[in-house]
């Protein structure tokens, strides 16, 4: 590494470097990860793949628990209920619209942090949200628990044990609180380039959630793991807390106070609802798949609830890890817009999206190939029957159909949410995608319960997802539409291929977890060959040295800061992407 340059003086006076070895991490980690550093990408990848992987290691082991202990009966059902309320704040809360919203406002703030002013931006913006974001969600949170029967009610009429669904729903209501707790602390770790205990978070939920129903399932039976629920979010928000204080108590480098347009004022309009609405809209419809599906189940026999949630929770796997280097590169592509740099910001997003394809196609053709293997394997024990696993795996192959539309939702809303001012374009492609669920749900449930449930979901998702990408190209990452869709389309087939394959080589092995693993060999392996051998394959950078490559606003940042990244920041509006802090951590 070549030496670093002298210190100028500047009109701003010297500023002293960091003294001890914490600080010189901390330098480092701005020179790195504030540019977009190839390693710290690769390192944040790895960090956030591993946990993001432990964390779904014990989701399903809290599955096959549950499964066990409870089954798929009326109880579980009752608990499914409730369950909404977390699956509803847990992507309202902490996966899209905290995060769309504080990431950028956080990144805004580090920015003016970093021309120099008088009070922390950083502090600031603390002060002027989260007392307000506490009592919000706090008061939400008891209406919550007070209404829970008319909840209830709602969501699932004709459920035959409404009473205990009252009583699990309460316990988890208090997760509105806990979650709006966490989804602040995990923006605004992500923003100053912290991601180890942002990745941490649904391993302590899960822990806490495995943990008390172990202890409590005696007496309390399913309400247990309502009670685990709580417990988790706790824990969740323990995880993370100690990290931002530190962040937070960081000494400021002591500089004089500097004009910044626009004042420590506008952080406060991070809750300004003209500009967080059409984030949470989006965020609404998104969850409002779930609720679509609770309330059409609810009339069919029981273990229909039951039976959908199993399906959904493996059959999602695959999007979870295929969307996680999309949230790694959020804030690269955030600070490529930033610096004027739209041409990086498309590559590294037409990179995420084939890989986060590929990822997620593998996993969908396996899930298809050896359903009915895999919930053999993972749930058929205890009271979870041989017919339960026949209505699961068949659940769970019509969702892997629409798993390509919901990776591609997850990461296409960023490209939308990357403009200055949040558009309503991907809410209202959302509704429309809910009203298509909606509108085939209800003659699907009729036909065929649970399985045509899963259908309708999977074709207003996927309805979404052709939307987004068809309106992508005008917003400011300017996808190239045409190739990526050709891409995509390729992958597809391939993905057909392969499924086919892995269905056929796993059908005369007796072994559930050797029928198993030989149909995601043979998927895989077909899957790379007609990739490889296919005239006009998409091109699709190998994730390592996808994880690895700057973008050229990094390599430029490195080489010396632009004239635009050394003046003062201007307070962008809320939903703009600003570079990160460039100076101490």
């Amino acid at each position: 590494m070549a030496a670093a340059p002298p210190v100028a003086a500047s009109p701003r006076g010297p500023v002293a470097p960091p003294a001890g070895r914490r600080a010189h991490a901390r330098a480092r980690v701005s020179r790195t990860g504030a540019s977009g550093g190839g390693g710290f990408l690769a390192k944040a990848a790895a960090v956030t793949a591993g946990l993001t992987a432990a964390g779904a290691v014990l989701g399903l082991l809290r599955d096959q628990i549950m499964a066990g202990y409870f089954g798929a009966g009326a109880g579980t059902d009752a608990f499914l209920v409730a369950w909404t309320v977390p699956e509803f704040a847990s992507t309202l809360l902490i996966e899209d619209a905290m995060a769309l919203i504080l990431v950028p406002a956080f990144s805004r703030a580090l920015a003016r942090r970093s021309a120099g002013l008088s009070d922390d931006p950083v502090r600031a913006l603390v002060r002027g949200t989260l007392p307000r974001i506490v009592l919000a969600l706090g008061v939400a949170a008891v209406v919550l628990i007070v209404a829970a029967p008319l909840l209830v009610a709602a969501l699932a009429p004709g459920l035959p044990d409404p009473a205990l669904a009252v009583d699990c729903t309460r316990l988890t209501g208090t997760c509105v609180l806990s979650f709006a707790l966490v989804g602040y602390c995990s923006a605004a770790l992500r923003a100053h380039g912290r991601f180890l205990p942002p990745a941490a978070i649904y391993v302590a939920y899960n822990v806490g959630i495995i943990g008390t129903v172990l202890v409590l399932r005696g007496p309390w039976g399913v309400r247990s793991a309502a009670a685990g629920v709580a417990v988790g979010g706790v824990l969740m928000v323990l995880v993370q807390a100690p990290a931002l204080l530190r962040e937070l108590r960081t000494p400021q480098r002591q500089m004089p106070a500097a004009p910044a347009a626009g004042g420590g004022s506008g952080e406060g309009r991070i809750l300004v609802l003209g500009l967080i609405a059409p984030v949470v809209a989006f965020s609404l419809c998104r969850q409002s798949q779930t609720l679509i599906e609770r309330f059409l189940a609810a009339p069919l026999p029981s273990g229909a609830i039951s039976h959908l949630n199993y399906a959904q929770k493996v059959a999602q796997m695959p999007m979870i890890l295929s969307l996680m280097l999309c949230t790694v590169s959020f804030p690269v592509v955030a600070r490529a817009l930033a610096a004027g740099d739209p041409e990086a910001a498309r590559r590294r997003v037409e990179r995420d999206l084939l890989l986060a394809a590929v990822v997620v196609l593998v996993g969908s053709s396996t899930v298809i190939a050896a359903a009915p293997r895999i919930v053999e394997l993972l749930f058929e024990r205890g009271e979870f029957t041989g017919a339960d696993t026949s209505a699961t795996a068949a659940v769970m192959r019509v969702y892997a159909l629409g798993l390509l539309g919901q990776t591609m939702v997850g990461a296409l809303v960023r490209c939308y949410f990357s403009a200055a001012r949040p558009l309503w374009y991907p809410a209202a492609a959302m509704a429309a995608g809910l009203a298509t669920t909606a509108a085939a749900g209800v003659p699907g449930a009729h036909h065929w319960g649970a399985v045509g449930i899963a259908a309708a979901n999977a074709l207003g998702i996927t309805l979404t997802a052709v939307l987004l990408l068809r309106g992508a190209h005008r917003q400011a990452v300017p996808i190239h539409v045409g190739r990526l869709g050709e891409g995509l389309l390729r992958l597809a087939t391939a993905s057909a291929w392969a499924t086919g394959a892995g269905w056929l080589c796993q059908l005369a092995i007796g072994s559930a977890v050797l029928a198993v693993a030989v149909a995601g060999l043979v998927v895989v392996g077909v899957f790379l060959l007609f990739i490889a051998c296919a005239a006009k394959a998409p091109e699709i950078p190998p994730l390592p040295r996808s994880a690895f490559r700057r973008t050229s606003h990094a390599r430029r940042h490195r080489a010396a800061p632009s004239a635009a990244e050394a003046a003062p920041v201007e307070a962008a509006p809320v939903g703009g992407d600003v570079p990160l802090d460039h100076g101490r951590r």
